[in-house]
């Protein structure tokens, strides 16, 4: 039975156990930005893998890459390569402040991994970034 007065819908908002808004800039991306940025980034490390080892196939030596490009990025800037294309960034406990060096390795470690990016929370955070208290989150 439905009413016309009922009170609004006492579901939960992405990210506003985080404090984060609902939408815009500043929210939660969604898994499919996130896999998207991943996608680059994997891409782009391939490619520079690739340049190293040329003419041989970069084997292993892109899963390298990717963890070097990817935390050099993140502590530098606070986005990789295809967080910044997508118009994502990685937040953290402490705005307006650089990302802790062993917040990045760990993060990245556990991305690399893979499994612990797909275990995610109501909001859609990944074990890595529940694990670093960080989360990503739309840049515009």
């Amino acid at each position: 039975m439905t009413r016309d007065d009922a009170s609004p819908s006492q579901e939960r908002t992405r990210g506003a156990a985080l404090g984060l808004p609902a939408d815009g800039p500043g929210s939660l991306a969604g898994f499919g930005q996130r896999a998207g940025a991943f996608l680059i980034d994997a891409f782009a490390a391939a490619l520079v893998a690739g340049l190293v080892t040329a003419p041989d196939l970069p084997r292993n030596w892109s899963l390298l890459s990717f963890g070097l490009i990817t935390v050099v990025f993140l502590l530098l800037t606070g986005q990789t390569p295809g967080m910044r294309v997508l118009g994502l960034r990685l937040a953290h406990p402490r705005p307006g402040q650089r990302l802790a060096p062993w917040r990045g390795v760990v993060r990245t470690v556990l991305l690399m991994l893979l499994l612990p990016a797909l275990v995610v929370d109501s909001d859609g955070r990944g074990l890595h970034d529940r694990l670093t208290d960080t989360a990503v989150v739309r840049d515009r």
